[in-house]
């Protein structure tokens, strides 16, 4: 285990309890407020498409964002989980029961659903990123498996990163290759990410 993963992982840990422990009533208020300050963005409201993720465990809720997408006449796609590489793929849906329980138990779309590939499709769009954490520069910490990592190397849209506010760190350990969000959104409001004149790469 490199000494990256061993300081990602003790975070992960004390992030994820700290996440786990919020109160259910109080994460539905919060959840909410996240989504209307997703709703309240520029670039939403301009974006064609709209890269959504369905929530597992104690991740923001931001499925509401899928009806209210669909009632402006947008494109809504969420990520199918390729295991053996450990990529993902976004394919579009048009009913959140089109989804089924596979890859870590996270609903995913079928296999057959057309695919947003970001080199091809037409269309602005925007990507919201779940993570336990972020950093004050947008970089995130997710569940270790590179999944969104390897995405955003290759998406050209928005990438807003979905986080509570408590949850927002100082710095985070990253590798050369993670990839910080445009923006963040908190239960607060918009949280535009604090730039760094050099970024120091493991």
């Amino acid at each position: 285990m490199t000494p990256i993963k061993r300081e990602k992982d003790v975070i992960r840990k004390e992030c994820s309890e700290k996440r786990n422990s919020i109160d259910l009533e109080e994460k539905k208020l919060m959840d909410e407020k996240v989504c209307k300050a997703v709703e309240s963005l520029v670039s939403f409201r301009h974006a064609d498409i709209i890269l959504l993720y369905a929530p597992i465990k104690s991740e923001i809720d931001i499925l509401p964002i899928f009806t209210l997408a669909k009632e402006k006449g947008k494109k809504v796609a969420f990520p199918k989980c390729n295991t053996e590489e450990r990529t993902m793929k976004f394919h579009f849906v048009d009913s959140i029961e089109e989804m089924t329980p596979l890859a870590y138990g996270i609903r995913e779309p079928s296999e057959d659903s057309p695919v947003y590939d970001p080199e091809t499709t037409p269309g602005v769009a925007i990507c919201l990123v779940p993570g336990l954490a972020f950093d004050v520069y947008g970089y995130r910490l997710g569940y270790g498996k590179g999944y969104y990592d390897k995405f955003m190397n290759k998406f050209q849209g928005s990438t807003i990163g979905i986080v509570y506010s408590n949850l927002i760190l100082p710095s985070l350990p990253r590798g050369r290759y993670d990839k910080h969000c445009d923006i963040m959104v908190t239960e607060k409001g918009i949280k535009p990410i604090k730039q760094e004149k050099e970024t120091k790469r493991f």
